[in-house]
């Protein structure tokens, strides 16, 4: 999970009054505070001796020469302030992520604040004309405490500044009186510089806790490639020495065995997997041919074997490759396996109620819109008011990601549970689908009753959830829209809340949004853009555009990437980024991918036959069951050999259907067509996809490319174990962006197979392309 700080607030962009605690509260904000306060905890008794002892030091001291009764009534004032500080905070919450707020904050000022007022009020117990003496002892014991406070509270620099600035003001104007000009610039620099470096200190902090919780991020999309197969039902990792006997048994493995990971450490892979067979060695076919396979150290994959587990008979399918060490030593096996024997049974619900969500038991879209068709002809004839708020959950799909659909189903029912709890008379909530909720609001008084009510439940729901022994974090972004005002039908009313969710989302979630109508403005322009992009095919707007992909070992060319590129009359050049996800939304992305399938292979027909061309797929493409006709056509419309294509898909494919797009991978993969993932480890990276499809190929992205090559240990770390997989499972990397020399030796030594960037050259027109491959006399004649 990505946190919001690491997010919103980077090393060089915080603001000092966010520094120092002075803006308004938010997120964000609450977040950074949180580092910042964090941690006092467990210094409170740090600062009572340090005080107290001071305090004493102090009084003895000045017992010399200043009246007795006067010392100890400031030495009673000054020990009673320090008690009553450490319980007033030792009390406080101050890990407790929630506690940073802006009145904490306020309360560590105002005790600086009052030790400030009493150390500096010490330099004039003497009258307004103290002894040189007096001053100079009381400004040591001063300054070993602005000191030591520096090294405690160094994380919140106004907490500091408001105790170093009156003390050190005090002590210069004590000096000055004290008949020692001379000294006074000397504590006012001290003071200064002290100050300074409590700054200077926070922003190190800062930075320090921050790459602190980027590298816990990062480590964690490591660790999930490895843990990824311990957290499903039917999937483990296997592993074998050079003789074949079994090493590091994981516990899911040695679940499956029937067994103890102690006692299978060490036993021959074929006789865990035979049972009573082993002692008779009448093996079944089977497994025979998988011996006959790891003895000849050659991989196999999708292989069905029989298994005598406890006397009964199951089938596992298993897959694996040899080890082989930097010298090229066999290691043993390393692979995976799946327990096939029974099919989940498990078949979803059908037929819902008519007008109830079947999940979490909320009315659906359809009551929902008849209740709030109720409540507008309600407002209209009794020239009241009544709202429609849209809430959609923020970080939900990680949990359906990563912890899978049974355990987000029944977090989306507990999120339904406490909505309903919140609703009163007047208020009706619904599921509207997916993760988004609605609440229809009668006979509304004011914005602000909706807006309260819209922070409630936002409160409501970031409160954290525990589910299958999880404890998952979730937010809420809340858009809502006033009827009659904001639209006097069901329709008008709910595609504005709708504009109004957006624009939450927009903010970064977490957030309310009121509908206004420049929404408008912004729906309009994607829909002029929509519009102009529905008649660019006609228009023949679209150009290819061709990056090469060489072989990392010498760099050799041996393909390239087809880009999409649209220039139109009215919007002029509009980047993929801004028109891929509109042609996605819009179901115009099956004609312009069909477009670029059949271009670009008609262009590589134009290429040496050794080179392939590799074509982005979405995943709205894979979900029309005709896609795979419209392969075989362009293969055969253009000649192109189906193995010179490579189609290149994200792991978002896998998430949007229930397998049918991985049915028609197959079916491409059938056809000989190459198939590479994109985006790998920047995801989820759910080795489940790598086992369920063959793919060919696995990019790896450009951030660990440039991490990679300035040394960071997580990147060069992502990298090697997606290589290792790669390898592992037969197929290679091909590693995008690099632009660098350092860049590119550096994926050479990590062991990529293929590299993509700026280096080797810039995407290029079809044109170019060709120049690439005429021999140097025939361009010499051209240029002529």
């Amino acid at each position: 999970m990505k946190s919001l700080f690491s997010d919103q607030i980077s090393d060089d962009d915080i603001p000092l009054r966010t520094l120092l605690g002075l803006t308004r509260q938010d997120e964000a904000v609450g977040d950074l505070r949180q580092l910042q306060i964090a941690p006092l905890r467990g210094r409170g008794a740090l600062r009572l001796l340090l005080n107290g002892g001071m305090a004493l030091v102090a009084g003895f001291t000045m017992m010399m020469e200043t009246a007795w009764p006067v010392v100890v009534g400031w030495l009673f004032v000054t020990l009673a302030f320090s008690i009553w500080s450490f319980r007033t905070f030792d009390r406080l919450p101050l890990d407790d992520p929630k506690f940073a707020t802006a009145a904490e904050f306020r309360l560590c000022h105002r005790h600086a604040l009052y030790s400030a007022l009493l150390w500096g009020g010490a330099f004039w117990l003497q009258g307004l004309a103290p002894t040189l003496d007096h001053v100079l002892s009381l400004w040591t014991i001063a300054l070993l405490l602005m000191l030591a406070l520096t090294m405690v509270a160094h994380s919140m620099p106004l907490t500091c500044i408001l105790y170093i600035a009156p003390v050190t003001l005090s002590a210069s104007l004590a000096t000055a009186a004290a008949g020692a000009p001379q000294l006074t610039g000397v504590t006012m620099v001290a003071g200064l510089l002290l100050a300074t470096f409590c700054l200077r200190f926070a922003q190190t902090h800062i930075r320090i806790r921050r790459a602190e919780t980027v590298l816990h991020e990062k480590s964690e999309t490591v660790s999930l490639l490895l843990r990824e197969f311990e957290d499903t039902s039917a999937d483990w990792l296997w592993q074998t020495d050079n003789s074949r006997r079994l090493v590091h048994v994981s516990p899911r493995l040695a679940y499956a065995l029937g067994g103890s990971a102690e006692a299978l450490e060490g036993i021959p892979l074929l006789q865990a997997l035979s049972g009573d067979a082993w002692e008779s060695a009448t093996f079944p076919k089977a497994l025979h041919d998988m011996a006959e396979r790891m003895k000849r150290r050659e991989s196999f994959s999708n292989l069905i074997v029989p298994v005598t587990i406890a006397g009964k008979r199951r089938w596992w399918e298993l897959s694996a490759s040899p080890r082989l060490d930097e010298s090229g030593k066999f290691l043993g096996f390393r692979g995976v396996g799946s327990d096939v024997t029974e099919q989940h049974a498990t078949a979803e619900q059908i037929a819902k109620m008519a007008r109830f969500d079947n999940l979490t038991g909320l009315p659906n879209r359809l009551s929902l819109h008849e209740d709030l068709a109720r409540a507008l002809t309600h407002a209209l004839e009794a020239k009241s008011r009544c709202a429609m708020m849209m809430i959609d959950l923020d970080r939900f799909k990680a949990v359906n990601d990563t912890l899978g659909h049974p355990v987000g189903d029944k977090l989306l029912a507990q999120v339904a549970a406490r909505l309903k709890s919140m609703m009163e008379q007047g208020m009706t909530c619904g599921r509207l689908g997916g993760d988004e909720f609605a609440v229809v609001l009668h006979n509304i008084v004011s914005s602000k009753e909706i807006e309260d009510l819209a922070r409630r439940i936002i409160a409501t729901i970031s409160r954290p959830y525990v589910v299958d022994n999880h404890q998952l974090f979730v937010g809420a972004s809340v858009g809502y829209a006033i009827g009659p005002q904001d639209g006097n039908t069901v329709e008008t009313l709910t595609r504005n809340a709708d504009l109004a969710l957006y624009k939450s989302k927009d903010k970064g979630g977490n957030v309310v949004a009121a509908y206004v109508a420049s929404l408008h403005a912004q729906a309009e322009e994607r829909r002029v853009m929509e519009q102009e992009l529905r008649g660019a095919l006609d228009r023949k707007e679209f150009e290819l555009y061709y990056q090469p992909v060489v072989t990392a070992e010498d760099g050799t060319l041996n393909g390239f990437e087809a880009l999409i590129r649209w220039t139109n009359q009215k919007l002029g050049s509009v980047s993929p980024g801004r028109f891929i996800p509109l042609a996605e939304d819009s179901r115009l992305i099956g004609p312009i991918g069909e477009w670029v399938l059949r271009t670009a292979c008609a262009e590589a027909m134009r290429w040496p036959s050794n080179l392939k061309i590799a074509i982005n797929v979405s995943a709205e493409q894979l979900t029309d069951p005709n896609f795979a006709s419209v392969v075989v056509s362009a293969l055969a419309q253009s000649g192109l050999p189906p193995q010179r294509l490579e189609i290149e898909v994200t792991e978002s494919v896998f998430l949007r259907d229930g397998g049918g797009a991985a049915q028609l991978l197959d079916q491409l993969i059938g056809l000989g067509v190459r198939l590479s993932l994109d985006d790998f480890g920047t995801g989820y990276s759910s080795l489940g996809y790598l086992r369920k499809t063959q793919f060919s190929t696995i990019k790896v992205d450009r951030s660990f490319v440039v991490g990679a090559a300035k040394g960071s240990i997580e990147s060069i770390a992502i990298i090697r174990a997606v290589v290792a997989l790669a390898d592992s499972l037969g197929m290679s990397t091909t590693a995008e962006g690099a632009e660098t020399e350092v860049e590119v030796d550096t994926l050479r030594t990590l062991g990529c197979s293929n590299i993509q960037g700026y280096y080797y050259g810039r995407p290029m027109p079809a044109t170019d392309v060709l120049t690439l491959f005429r021999p140097p006399e025939s361009i010499a004649t051209a240029a002529a």
